[in-house]
């Protein structure tokens, strides 16, 4: 609001037919609130808007509003069809514009090399590189880049610059062309055109329209206390790592990725800044880990990368004004102005540190490793100060400087560089690399795809000419649909063997829940296609009850048998497509018992993967810290947040409403699904019957709510009159009376009028839940989200 030079006063209230000065007069009483400024706020301290907020007073409070980004309210582009625009696009004609645009230069912010290639890649590569396997958050696939906090990370310094650059083709090709496809195809093709042959690219990753504010980045402020030169100087090294670099325990917070705040991987300098290559690669070697890379691709990204480009350093970090988001009006959104000379072209600051790794920066070739390899290296301080290595030999080759023409520069590598060389593990990746510049070139070009492709989800979603045929175990390969499936009457009749086959509604709930809610919205896997949940690990998984559940599927199996076998022609149902068909059909029971009729929708077309298309390690990272809806808590990770708070993440990993988890939370404790078998949140003398009596329980004063312990996990539900304990519950089940926000959804369920509008909701949050991966027929997937939101009357 302004400059901040006027005393508290909003500048919409400034009188335009004055040239715009100031011609109020003070004004005491009622009348000087009348046409106030509605964003008044004290300047103590800041800005309006400075003072303390809701977060400030109630640290802890649960933020529920996290389930309702990115609304359709926000996004413009809310008709479009996206994957198919795309592919509409004249894709030759795209990528000639990219071409061409790569080998020029313009005056405002001039290309390294004449070459925008190496600065493009770096852009591509950040954009995807905050991707991390825990929670499947971060990387490119709604390009968050262009938001806070990643727009203003100092990592990400000067990448404000690229997209400006690449503002006239995205004008050009309009809404046909995300920002996140962009800025991954342009990296594609920059290392094309400096001679590098890419694995193929995929489109289909459609914009976000704000910011992430439910990725948690690590514990820091987002821009640290105070502006100081090097990532390494930024943070506390132990505010997200137990114990220390040179320690035997060492470990990184979960779910992050980054080793310190504001970069995308590791600290160039070694930890701390401390230039040690030993501690480097080890801090390397899990944050790449993090990102689902092993050894060999870790080596194969940094190698190929830095085999491009230069680093920049040649001013005090100290003089570089503001990121993007405190950067002042007339910035226009782009930050880190740079006082020194022209701010740019020889001038330019980004990580602090200055050169480059090859004589040929523009070119792709094997001499980074060479270089690394062939030479001693000492280390010393760039220009801006900070810690880098220059060879020791004097016949080290020398690199061009990037815009002076006959200047040559010595060579640069930089501690995160010399730990390959130190590393014994790494130092063998790049003896091989040496030794076969082919094998090298294919490892970089799948890893580079594995990189910016990561967070895609499924192969159905990858639209577009370059779609390699090839698919990658990272990709959770399924097989394809190759035979007819089942209509209404085999449907009719599937559901009626599952409910003569004798087992419980609970079982059927159960076991369909457990396939499908290991979908994760962040980066598409899991869910319930492939039936994961019959193979390793998913089937051991505590959460699952390992031993109900191989009871459940033996029984599904005799009736997927039985069906199969009295098929005549190509007919079948998969397991994949049963597990989902028998917890509907328990769902339809449950209701009926309950007093309400429903039809729950079945989308058939799922097939069944084997063992050996399950990546055990990559899928074991899907298995929930907690999940509420079955009241599970893994003891075996440490908490730093309430329980309730993983709850609500697990939620909007699901993509779930507020009001759909709160449906869905009710209906699935009164089935009794607890994956333990305990009575916890199981307010109800009818489990397996879908009331609404846990929302009754909840919204009822006719109870007292006692923890159990100082621990407060565990709360008995007693009777005010005659304090008998009638129930139990944990702080997943009485998060939903207790927050404010959620308590409104539990008594309209609880209203003498709300048990239809329960079931109704309850039916269309399960749908979608069971359709969430379902890309492979996007108009029904895209009928569940929708009715899933719909209002329409019972």
């Amino acid at each position: 609001m302004g400059d901040g030079s006027q005393s508290g006063k909003c500048p919409m209230s400034v009188d335009m037919s004055n040239g715009g000065h100031d011609t109020t007069t003070k004004v005491t009483g009622r009348a000087a609130t009348q046409g106030a400024c509605p964003f008044r706020g004290s300047r103590i301290g800041g800005a309006i808007g400075s003072e303390p907020q809701l977060d400030t007073w109630w640290p802890n409070r649960l933020k529920v509003e996290l389930l309702h980004q990115n609304p359709i309210q926000a996004d413009p582009l809310r008709d479009q069809n996206y994957a198919e625009e795309f592919s509409n696009i004249d894709y030759d004609a795209l990528k000639a514009d990219i071409r061409e645009f790569l080998t020029t230069s313009v005056d405002w912010w001039p290309s390294d090399y004449h070459n925008y290639g190496p600065q493009m890649v770096r852009m591509a590569w950040h954009s995807a590189g905050t991707y991390r396997i825990a929670d499947g958050r971060g990387g490119a696939g709604q390009a968050m880049q262009r938001f806070a906090p990643i727009n203003s990370w100092w990592d990400n310094g000067n990448i404000d610059k690229s997209r400006r650059l690449l503002w006239p083709i995205k004008q050009k090709f309009g809404t046909a062309l995300s920002w996140a496809d962009l800025i991954i195809l342009t990296g594609n093709v920059a290392l094309e055109i400096m001679g590098f042959k890419t694995f193929g690219f995929a489109g289909g990753r459609i914009d976000a329209w704000e910011s992430d504010r439910a990725t948690y980045w690590g514990p820091e402020t987002w821009q640290g206390d105070e502006k100081v030169g090097h990532p390494g100087e930024m943070v506390n090294l132990n505010k997200r790592w137990e114990g220390g670099p040179k320690e035997e325990h060492w470990d990184l917070e979960n779910p992050l990725g980054a080793t310190h705040q504001a970069l995308i991987y590791v600290n160039p300098e070694g930890p701390g800044g401390s230039g040690d290559p030993v501690d480097s690669a080890r801090e390397i070697r899990e944050s790449f880990a993090r990102m689902a890379m092993n050894d060999e691709e870790t080596v194969a990204l940094i190698a190929g990368g830095h085999a491009f480009g230069k680093s920049h350093g040649k001013v005090d970090a100290n003089k570089i004004g503001p990121a993007p988001e405190g950067a002042p009006m007339q910035a226009m959104g782009m930050g880190w102005q740079n006082p020194e000379g022209t701010g740019f072209a020889q001038y330019t600051m980004t990580n602090g540190i200055e050169g480059s790794w090859t004589p040929n920066p523009t070119q792709w070739d094997n001499d980074y490793l060479t270089n690394l390899f062939k030479y001693e290296w000492e280390p010393k301080k760039s220009p801006a100060g900070a810690l880098q290595w220059t060879p020791v030999d004097s016949d080290a080759p020398k690199t061009p400087d990037a815009h002076i023409e006959g200047k040559f520069e010595p060579l640069m590598m930089m501690t995160s560089d010399l730990a390959l060389k130190t590393d014994p593990a790494y130092k063998a990746i790049c003896e091989k690399f040496l030794e076969d510049f082919d094998y090298f070139a294919d490892a970089f070009a799948r890893a580079w795809y594995k990189l910016t492709h990561r967070d895609m989800g499924p192969v159905d979603r990858y639209v577009g000419p370059e779609v390699p045929k090839e698919v990658l175990p990272w990709q959770d390969p399924l097989p394809q649909l190759d035979y007819e499936t089942v209509n209404d009457s085999d449907v009719a009749e599937l559901k009626k063997s599952v409910l003569d086959s004798g087992l419980s509604v609970s079982q059927l709930v159960a076991a369909a829940w457990a396939s499908a809610s290991t979908y994760r919205d962040s980066d598409k896997r899991g869910g319930a296609n492939g039936a994961r949940v019959r193979l390793a690990p998913q089937k051991d998984w505590e959460v699952n009850n390992p031993q109900l559940l191989a009871e459940t599927l033996q029984g599904l199996e005799k009736i997927q048998s039985q069906f199969n076998d009295a098929q005549s022609g190509d007919k079948k149902i998969s397991m994949a497509d049963l597990i989902v068909l028998a917890g509907c059909a328990a769902v339809e029971k449950a209701a009926k018992d309950a007093g309400v009729e429903t039809t729950v929708p079945f989308v058939p077309g799922r097939t069944d993967t084997t063992q050996e298309w399950t990546d055990g390690e990559s899928f074991e990272w899907l298995k929930p810290v907690v999940d509420g809806f079955r009241n599970y808590r893994n003891e075996e990770v440490s908490y730093k947040v309430a329980s309730e708070h993983l709850f609500l993440d697990k939620a909007q990993l699901l993509a779930l409403t507020a009001p759909e988890w709160t449906a869905i939370s009710g209906g699935l404790k009164v089935l009794n699904i607890n994956y333990d078998g305990s009575q916890h949140g199981l307010f109800t003398d009818k489990p397996g019957v879908l009331s609404n009596d846990f929302f009754s329980v909840l919204s009822s004063m006719e109870y007292e709510w006692k923890p159990q312990d100082a621990h407060e996990l565990m709360f008995d539900i007693n009777d005010r009159q005659s304090g008998e304990t009638k129930f139990t519950a944990t702080r997943c089940d009485l998060v939903f009376g207790s927050n404010s926000q959620l308590r409104q959804v539990v008594e309209v369920y609880a209203g003498s009028d709300g048990h239809p509008r329960f079931v109704r909701d309850f039916v269309r949050a399960w749908h979608k839940v069971m359709m969430l991966d379902r890309f492979d027929v996007p108009e029904a997937r895209a009928e569940a989200m929708a009715a899933s939101w719909s209002t329409a009357a019972v």
